[in-house]
């Protein structure tokens, strides 16, 4: 977990090899992260045993992914650390209480989209990210375009960075990096 940081966890119980319940306790004892139990297995002792385990919420299969989605983002909203004052990289500075990016000191205008990118790229600098990876995680799951839709947000929010945007890094056949120009 720590060379792979995660925002939250969602387990089942019947893995191979190693039960979800061990996997909590395990990873209850290395982190507060937050974690979902989804399982098969709807018997009250298996809903306490996951509770005590340490998890934070448990659903049974089937299950509608808008519930997961809706309990995961407020067990994210409830855990997350407050917000940076500002995240800053070269001449880029996002204030992410206000919303709002800055270029070397003068206020960029940024669509809803291009902002996710950029601050989830300078989140998570030198990480490389698919293209699938990123549509999953800006535009969500049940996104219904393709990966052509994070190339085009992409080639405009680099244009509107201007000499900032060759931080935003093209890797052939992989994806994209944030990389902070040194």
């Amino acid at each position: 977990m720590k060379n792979n940081p995660m925002d939250l966890m969602v387990l089942d119980i019947m893995m191979p090899h190693l039960d979800g319940f061990s996997v909590c306790k395990m990873a209850r004892e290395m982190s507060s992260l937050p974690i979902i139990m989804l399982t098969a297995k709807s018997d009250e002792e298996d809903k306490l045993k996951g509770y005590e385990y340490g998890a934070d919420d448990y659903m049974t299969k089937p299950f509608s992914p808008k519930i997961l989605l809706a309990k995961a983002n407020a067990l994210l909203r409830r855990t997350s650390v407050a917000p940076m004052d500002t995240i800053s990289a070269g001449k880029i500075t996002i204030s992410p209480a206000a919303h709002k990016v800055f270029l070397d000191g003068t206020e960029i205008t940024l669509t809803y989209k291009e902002y996710e990118l950029l601050y989830f790229f300078m989140s998570n600098p030198e990480q490389i990210f698919s293209r699938e990876q990123l549509l999953n995680r800006i535009w969500g799951y049940d996104f219904e375009g393709n990966t052509r839709t994070v190339d085009t947000h992409i080639k405009t929010l680099r244009q509107k960075l201007g000499s900032e945007g060759k931080s935003i890094v093209t890797l052939i056949r992989s994806g994209y990096k944030f990389e902070v120009a040194k």
